[in-house]
């Protein structure tokens, strides 16, 4: 893998083929342009990364380019080459965009640091447009707690996968069992990791919006393209890697598109007449059974053995129970650093209730378990009742009270078939709660866990009064 793309526009043949050999040397694939009128031609067919330009170019000159690709929509870094007298030029040239200057004759070592420079301010710009805050803890995500055989399996494979920096990997497993995070872990562990990582998720985006998403677009290309121009998530990702998300709900006409690419790494942006090249790898994800999908004419069969060169299976959270005390733990020091409370424990008889939980949803079901037991509750041990909103299995569900001796109390809220509303529940709780300590709020506060004021805070939301629901009839 080259170090980058390289255009030298200059209108002397020596410097721009010493220039050419000098960096094809030190690991650029390189380009040279010695007119003026050719450059835009040249850098749309090469797509450079960086623009090394002489401020004069025959009857052009650098200025005049400078504002054309502007104009044009390029965001190309452009660093200017320029003699002794003609730096006030240069400087002007960095008013209109530039990145930097350097005079001729050339230093080496200057170019090759700024260079250098150059390209790493590229590519964190890229992460920053791409990535936006969620960069920051990109790298804390890719943090799988796991000790289960099956996940570590999972890891040793995904990490066998990363050595390699183009093979196209295919991570299958049910919604929420980590695929994303898994992505993560091998763009961690390759020589990708410092290159952009986009992530597209192939059944959000509408159909007719799927080719401008991926390959981007030019002005004019269909109604409302009044950009310039517009990078398809492609075209961000080259050098990097682009995760396809749920893969497997692309449609047709998108997975030949797509084929072409994976194929060629070669696209169109929509209504463009220039071919653009990149270098990205490809990690897709999916839910479904994709052969399946095969064999019901919803997948391509040959887009499906293009995909399946290197796989991985994630197990659900259910076949690896011994997972879910150490994540449940992870997610708990997560949520009290957002929330700003102590890290409470984890009772012995609510592990094996935990463990013995379907997560249907997986490991996603149970950081939201986590995060809402610690958004309601300030208790200092978890016990079963916390998480008594788990259990969706029976008709009805049971809600485990702390008696004031330390023991529990058990009593069946009924659920109606048509359902109810979250709000009611929490409110019958509290009044049952209350006629269990005859209305004493700072007994009943402790029952559920909660500090007397969070207590009174959802009384007065729920419109619960003291003085009329001193005493309340038994729940039935």
């Amino acid at each position: 893998m080259t170090k980058g793309k390289i255009l030298v526009v200059d209108d002397e043949k020596v410097l721009t083929d010493t220039l050419y050999k000098i960096l094809s040397g030190w690991q650029f694939e390189t380009a040279t342009c010695n007119k003026g009128e050719n450059f835009l031609t040249h850098l749309a067919q090469f797509h450079p990364d960086l623009v090394l330009m002489d401020v004069y170019l025959g009857n052009a000159n650098g200025m005049q380019l400078l504002q054309m690709m502007t104009s044009e929509g390029w965001k190309t870094p452009v660093i200017m080459m320029t003699a002794y007298a003609d730096v006030p030029l240069a400087v002007e040239g960095m008013k209109l965009g530039a990145v930097d200057f350097l005079v001729k004759p050339i230093d080496l070592n200057h170019l090759s640091i700024l260079i250098e420079k150059t390209l790493n301010h590229v590519r964190l710009q890229t992460k920053v447009m791409v990535l936006q805050q969620e960069l920051e803890d990109q790298r804390s995500r890719t943090n799988i707690v796991s000790k289960s055989k099956k996940m570590q399996e999972v890891l040793e494979i995904a990490a066998k996968f990363a050595r390699s920096g183009n093979t196209t990997v295919l991570i299958e497993g049910e919604s929420g069992t980590g695929k994303e995070l898994v992505a993560r872990y091998i763009i961690q562990s390759s020589a990708r990791a410092d290159f952009p990582f986009i992530r597209l998720n192939c059944g959000a985006i509408p159909k007719d919006l799927a080719e401008s998403e991926f390959f981007g677009y030019e002005k004019g290309a269909f109604t409302g393209a009044t950009e310039k121009m517009k990078e398809g998530k492609f075209e961000l990702a080259n050098r990097g890697t682009i995760l396809l998300d749920e893969i497997g709900e692309l449609s047709l006409d998108m997975q030949v598109k797509l084929l072409r690419v994976l194929e060629e790494q070669r696209f169109y942006r929509l209504g463009g007449t220039k071919e653009i090249t990149i270098d990205a790898r490809i990690i897709t994800a999916t839910n479904r059974d994709l052969l399946k999908e095969v064999g019901a004419g919803r997948f391509r069969e040959d887009l499906y053995y293009r995909l399946n060169v290197a796989t991985i299976k994630i197990p659900p959270l259910r076949e690896r129970k011994e997972d879910i005390a150490l994540i449940t733990q992870s997610f708990m020091e997560e949520y009290c650093g957002k929330f700003n409370k102590s890290i409470p424990r984890l009772a012995p008889e609510t592990v094996r209730m935990l463990e013995e939980q379907p997560w249907k949803g997986n490991v996603r079901e149970l950081r939201n378990a986590i995060e809402r037991v610690l958004l309601l509750h300030e208790a200092e041990t978890l016990f079963p009742n916390h998480f008594s909103f788990l259990d969706t299995t029976k008709a009805s569900s049971r809600h485990a009270l702390h008696s004031m001796a330390g023991g529990y109390e058990r009593y069946t809220l009924d659920i109606p078939v048509e359902g109810t509303s979250m709000n009611q529940v929490v409110k019958d709780l509290i009044l049952k709660t209350l006629t269990i300590t005859k209305g004493n709020q700072v007994q009943a506060a402790k029952i559920l866990g909660l500090s007397r004021s969070k207590l009174r805070y959802r009384m007065e939301q729920l419109g619960i009064e003291p003085q009329r629901h001193f005493t309340v009839p038994e729940l039935k």
